[in-house]
């Protein structure tokens, strides 16, 4: 399906310890397939697991891999676009420095900016083509800063557009847990602050002040978390699983959620022992009647695959939750410091008792969605036929 004529090296796979950081790649892969079918696309990844690097080539067989420093310098001299795939920020900023001194044009789709990378990487955002912020909240920054190069606009996290699927895991992992589709709520953990030094060991050092943090805020969290679960076994008298974002996460499923609950909501609980990769967790997603998340990327796979999304965010977390205001769901997110965990629990039990109601409004906020991708996609389309004349 491609002849190779336009050739992208794309710079994305920031991680593979979070489903969502794991999940940009195949969106954007899966918009520039759409978009761009005769395009060569090389990924530029960071270092992947051979789960998730199996998990990408089935989807994306064509896909070539620049994994050693060898392939990465011959991808960037060959490629006729650079474009850094969505994510928390600058996380390839080096590799763009890169792109920039090799004279290749280059672009960014769907990331968050905050002031300090606004600040600090000016140069390198300036004289790219274009510049989608995944929330309006980094736009209205970027634009303050009087940055006339690049083409700025909102555009959406390419989550969004993930179509991965492991319906077989799905299905057997429901069936061991007693889940039938339609019929169970997904609830996602999460600590103010990624304890990456519990992740990395001997790579990222122990930061007593956000580990102080994590510690004091765990419980008051959890615990309005806690009682949306109890009002859903309850009213909505259907099961609820417990299931993880980020690999850190996992050992305290029990300890964060589920040992706090009352014994006539417990038997209504199951609780996942294992971490799961994206394909795997977009399935079940997929099969739940709605999913409520401290995490950001659980809602946004959930809403790609037509189910409803409550994100309950923390305010250590950054500008990226703003996105779910721009996409039209400013009614299915929460500042857990300004919400009760009675206001949480009316919400999402409200979806549960109109499932047709919540689709609805789920699938009006996806095609808004996915406008937005499409003009992402279009000016990553117009960028590369017009670095493909130029060279």
């Amino acid at each position: 399906m491609t002849d190779g004529s336009l050739k992208i090296l794309l710079r994305s796979s920031w991680q593979t310890v979070n489903i969502g950081d794991i999940a940009h790649t195949p969106g954007i892969l899966a918009l520039l397939d759409r978009h761009l079918p005769q395009a060569a696309v090389t990924l530029w990844p960071n270092e992947l697991s051979d789960a998730v690097h199996a998990m990408l080539l089935a989807r994306f067989p064509r896909l070539r891999m620049a994994d050693t420093p060898e392939r990465q310098s011959a991808a960037l001299a060959e490629c006729d676009f650079f474009l850094h795939g969505s994510g928390p920020g600058l996380c390839g900023h080096k590799e763009a420095a890169r792109a920039r001194k090799a004279h290749k044009p280059y672009g960014f789709a769907g990331i968050t900016l905050s002031d300090e990378e606004l600040a600090k990487h000016r140069t390198i955002l300036a004289e790219s083509e274009f510049i989608f912020c995944r929330d309006t909240d980094s736009l209205a920054a970027l634009e303050a800063t009087g940055m006339a190069g690049p083409r700025t606009a909102f555009g959406p996290d390419a989550t969004f557009a993930l179509d991965l699927r492991d319906d077989a895991a799905a299905e057997r992992l429901m069936a061991e847990h007693g889940l039938e589709p339609g019929k169970f709520l997904c609830v996602v953990p999460r600590l103010r602050y990624t304890p990456y030094w519990e992740i990395y060991t001997g790579r990222d050092r122990f930061v007593a002040e956000k580990d102080a943090i994590n510690r004091q805020y765990a419980e008051l969290d959890h615990a309005k978390l806690r009682e949306a679960i109890t009002e859903w076994v309850r009213q909505v008298q259907t099961r609820v699983f417990l299931v993880p974002e980020m690999t850190y996460v996992v050992s305290r499923l029990r300890a964060l959620l589920f040992d706090g609950l009352p014994d006539d909501v417990k038997r209504h609980v199951a609780v996942i022992d294992r971490y799961w990769l994206t394909a795997e967790a977009a399935s079940v997603y997929a099969r739940a009647a709605a999913v409520l998340s401290m995490e950001m990327h659980s809602p946004i796979m959930a809403l790609a695959a037509g189910t409803p999304a409550v994100l309950v965010r923390q305010p250590t977390d950054t500008r990226k939750g703003q996105m779910w205001r721009d996409i039209g769901l400013t009614e299915w997110i929460f500042e857990v410091d300004r919400s009760t965990g009675a206001q949480i629990a009316d919400r999402i039990v409200a979806l549960g008792r109109d499932p047709t109601h919540a689709r609805a409004k789920a699938a009006v906020a996806l095609a808004y969605a996915q406008a937005r991708m499409q003009a992402m996609a279009e000016a990553v389309r117009q960028a590369v036929h017009r670095a493909k004349r130029v060279h």
